[in-house]
């Protein structure tokens, strides 16, 4: 066949169609298997039976309700468009606050952790992508529905349901956060210091970028955000890149220090620096959604393919932009580093008097558009899990006016939320160590059962050793990140952002 054509499973499955169903129980039919013409004529309609019988097998089963929701009802991604999706999602804010986890790992230890944990998640992502497609023939394009698969129902949705809801939804909720505070700085830049109107305030402009992401969450599907996602890339590559050469070129702030700054903490300071690298590195909860976007052939060209090369032009950008982003930050900032907005916090605080005034809007205004842009894709399993509540109920497709319904509610949900918790961005590491099982853990359990590796290969002890190390560091991460907090403190204030 020349192209691909994924069949959706139904109530009528097309193997149990029999010839005589098809053909046989029409009269005109009956008619003209009494000519002398009726004997060829079905030998070749028997032959050509087989081969399409042969050539279902070979095709992707999909589940019907897959039509219907948001992440997979369109099939037309490509490379470009999974490695725009895999940039908009890789690089964002968290990459702001790599350089503060070097405060308590040093120079050596920073850079070594920074390069064990890309290397590591890039070879579980590699995971993902390969069991997205079961030897089956069923697709998982979401990473609840692979945990389920792996792990059962029940003990899949315990283990993965909380932290990947908890990204999604908590990312939207820091990103209102970032974007609505860049805003406010953004909106004060443009008006200067001689303005006569009235700013607005915080919480105004969170309301104004709220409404802005429910506006363009609009967009129907994963699919149809791809030109979103590809602005999102733009922006953030730029703003990394001026604001680690801004870093670089004003040079080291005065009274710098690379010293720790506690030793008797250092180890809980250790774990959390950890768990900020670990956070730098999310987006595994939405590669297989992106996977999903992409059509597969079974014989020649299944989605690993194309979604593996999108992934590997995403991550050489990805590390261009994160490793001189944490090196120039610490060498730049040290010790003096704002552990609430990370390099964003320390341009404004340190160069906004000795920095050209447009560069500085042009920051803020491409962390905005980029904000907007990550809200869309990070929102996306939150509104497909909505509506499949829906659709398995009703089975039938969500009505266009309760998609815009349930994606309203999600942004005035995820907008009190950041007025409620204003101070949800100083949790970085503890965020981190919740979602690490995600990333590190979670998909080297999943190959060993699923593909079921010969015992103690290669294959078995590598996934094993690095799902086990995985789970332990989630939890001394988890442990360090409330140790620090417990012991530097937060400023913890609800229902007064600043």
């Amino acid at each position: 066949m020349e192209e691909m054509v994924e069949v959706k499973r139904s109530n009528v499955s097309a193997p149990s169609m029999s010839l005589n169903d098809l053909f046989l129980k029409s009269p005109y039919v009956s008619h003209f298997m009494n000519t002398p013409l009726a004997s060829p004529v079905m030998k070749a309609l028997e032959n050509m039976q087989g081969r399409y019988l042969e050539e279902v097998d070979l095709f992707t089963k999909l589940d019907p309700q897959d039509d219907w929701l948001p992440i997979t009802e369109s099939r037309k991604g490509n490379v470009y468009y999974a490695a725009f999706h895999v940039l908009s999602s890789g690089i964002g804010f968290q990459a702001l606050l790599l350089p503060f986890a070097f405060i308590s790992l040093g120079w050596i230890w920073g850079i070594i952790c920074l390069c064990a944990v890309f290397l590591w998640q890039l070879y579980t992502l590699w995971l993902l992508i390969q069991l997205h497609e079961s030897d089956s023939g069923v697709r998982h394009s979401r990473y609840l529905k692979l945990a389920m698969a792996t792990f059962g129902e029940k003990l899949g949705k315990l283990l993965a349901l909380f932290p990947i809801m908890y990204l999604s939804g908590g990312t939207c909720v820091t990103l209102i956060m970032i974007g609505g505070g860049t805003m406010k700085i953004f909106f004060q830049l443009m008006c200067g210091d001689s303005c006569t109107l009235k700013p607005l305030t915080t919480i105004e402009c969170y309301l104004v970028f709220t409404g802005a992401a429910i506006l363009l969450a609009q967009l129907p599907n994963l699919d149809s955000i791809a030109w979103v996602s590809f602005i999102g890339t733009i922006t953030a590559i730029s703003y990394c890149f001026i604001i680690w050469i801004v870093s670089i070129v004003q040079g080291k702030v005065s009274y710098i220090s690379y010293e720790s700054h506690s030793e008797a903490n250092n180890i809980f300071n250790v774990w959390n620096s950890l768990g900020i690298i670990a956070f730098a590195f999310r987006g595994h909860n939405l590669v297989l959604e992106i996977q999903g976007t992409i059509r597969s052939d079974a014989t020649r060209q299944p989605s690993r393919f194309a979604m593996w090369k999108g992934v590997v032009y995403a991550y050489l950008v990805i590390a261009l932009c994160l490793f001189p982003l944490a090196i120039g930050g610490y060498w730049a900032y040290g010790n003096l580093l704002p552990s609430n907005g990370g390099m964003l916090s320390a341009l404004y605080k340190y160069h906004k008097h000795d920095t050209p005034k447009f560069i500085m809007i042009m920051t803020s205004l491409l962390v905005v558009i980029n904000s907007l842009s990550s809200f869309q894709i990070y929102a996306m399993p939150v509104f497909d899990n909505l509506e499949s509540r829906y659709t398995s109920m009703k089975n039938r497709p969500c009505p266009r006016s309760l998609r815009i319904v349930l994606r309203v509610f999600f942004g005035c949900l995820a907008f009190f939320i950041s007025i409620a918790l204003p101070f949800l961005p100083s949790l970085a590491g503890l965020i981190g160590g919740i979602a690490l099982p995600i990333t590190l853990a979670y998909p080297c359990f999943m190959w060993i059962v699923i593909k079921k590796p010969k015992k103690y290969s290669t294959d078995w002890c590598l996934n094993w050793m690095l799902g086990i190390v995985g789970m332990i560091l989630s939890v001394l991460v988890v442990i360090g990140a409330i140790w620090v907090i417990v012991e530097l403190g937060i400023k913890i204030h609800f229902f007064h952002p600043e």
